[in-house]
């Protein structure tokens, strides 16, 4: 997570980041793999906001057209995330959203059930498929984390 000036504002207002795919593939991305598998983890969390309806209403202004190709599944996990440049933020999540993904994603126990739930046998959590299959594994495993944060809160 990454506190950043929001670019459109005058005021002083600091905007949460949790991800941006650019991070990853100007890091130490594997060098045999295209860019858009930086977009995969970051488009099933994404996703799985869209499914639980966890999206702010700007984001529902913004991208009521990919939210429903989506939820069709007319649009990959990883072209979800492409489509806002590989950016996660606060912006995107409504209030309950942000409380959760600041909880898991931002904690890094997201990354930490993705690797063990689709990357366990790859070199890492990179080489995961743009596949509804695993959207649908890892959405299991997102929405046990978000009845456990429930049940603590």
């Amino acid at each position: 997570m990454v506190l950043v000036s929001h670019p459109k504002s005058s005021k002083n207002v600091v905007m949460i980041v949790y991800d941006k795919a650019q991070n990853h593939f100007l890091g130490q991305f594997p060098a045999d793999l295209p860019i858009e598998q930086a977009y995969v983890h970051i488009g099933i969390f994404i996703g799985w906001i869209i499914q639980e309806q966890l999206y702010s209403d700007d984001f529902e202004d913004e991208a009521g057209t990919q939210i429903l190709r989506f939820l069709r599944r007319e649009t990959s996990c990883a072209l979800l995330s492409e489509i806002w440049d590989g950016y996660l933020g606060e912006e995107l999540l409504n209030e309950e959203g942000n409380e959760f993904a600041q909880y898991y994603y931002a904690s890094g126990k997201y990354l930490e059930d993705y690797q063990q739930t689709l990357a366990k046998d790859l070199p890492n959590y990179y080489y995961v498929g743009d596949t509804w299959e695993n959207y649908d594994k890892m959405a299991v495993v997102i929405s046990e984390r978000f009845v456990e944060w429930h049940q603590a809160n």
